[in-house]
């Protein structure tokens, strides 16, 4: 069985932990596919306001 790339958990933790300030233990105590939803939930929110933004300046 192949586990979960390391590199690819590390970008998680750090990801969620910028975002949410959540610590360590929060982080990895939740399921693969939670903190990958999670992950989703919080691109989807900053491309929106990239996007926002984006909009904002081309306006002026």
């Amino acid at each position: 069985m192949i586990g979960y790339p390391l590199d690819h958990l590390y970008e998680e933790v750090a990801f969620l932990a910028y975002h949410f300030h959540w610590d360590y233990d929060t982080i990895m105590n939740m399921e693969h596919r939670e903190r990958q939803q999670w992950c989703d939930e919080v691109s989807k929110i900053n491309k929106k306001l990239s996007s926002e933004e984006t909009k904002s300046i081309s306006e002026i």
